[in-house]
């Protein structure tokens, strides 16, 4: 089985935290965790998956030096904007949490259980909306498939490249 390298880009927010407490339950097939924050945070120490792990600062030489084959963003739009590209550009696919990438045409707006598929067209960026938006959309979904209430479900996704 493949393992993989993954990123978690602003780990020491609440959000990175809470990405952290699902990746330990999913148990997934990983070769190394990266854990990166700003340099205000570089160097402290996250006990995660039982090891560990020193937060390393998000800078361009820093994501360079590794191999990081999925990277997951939640460290706000102004950081995905800089730092998305540099990891997509060097093979990482990156899923991105904030408001960076929801409106780009060449992005797909993803929730797994509304529209997977749509990441089948990524450009090693994918975005998802946000918390309240992804559980509105799960519940219209089966509403819309039964009862047609919404002409185009849900508006923004599905864009095409």
């Amino acid at each position: 089985m493949q393992k993989y390298n993954v990123a978690v880009v602003g780990a020491t927010g609440m959000v990175g935290r809470k990405f952290l407490e699902v990746l330990t339950e999913r148990k997934l097939p990983v070769e190394n965790y990266y854990l990166f924050a700003s340099a205000k945070s570089a160097g402290s120490v996250i006990d995660f998956m039982g090891k560990p792990h020193t937060v390393i600062e998000l800078t361009e030489k820093n994501v360079l030096e590794r191999k990081i084959d999925i990277a997951l963003f939640s460290a706000g739009g102004d950081v995905s904007k800089q730092f998305a590209p540099i990891f997509a550009k060097h093979g990482a696919l990156v899923i991105d949490n904030s408001n960076a990438w929801r409106r780009e045409k060449d992005v797909p707006l993803v929730v797994p259980e509304c529209n997977a598929d749509d990441i089948l067209w990524h450009k090693n960026i994918i975005a998802n909306p946000n918390c309240s938006t992804i559980q509105a959309v799960v519940a219209l979904k089966p509403l819309n498939e039964a009862f047609k209430i919404l002409y185009h479900f849900p508006s923004g996704f599905r864009r095409r490249r």
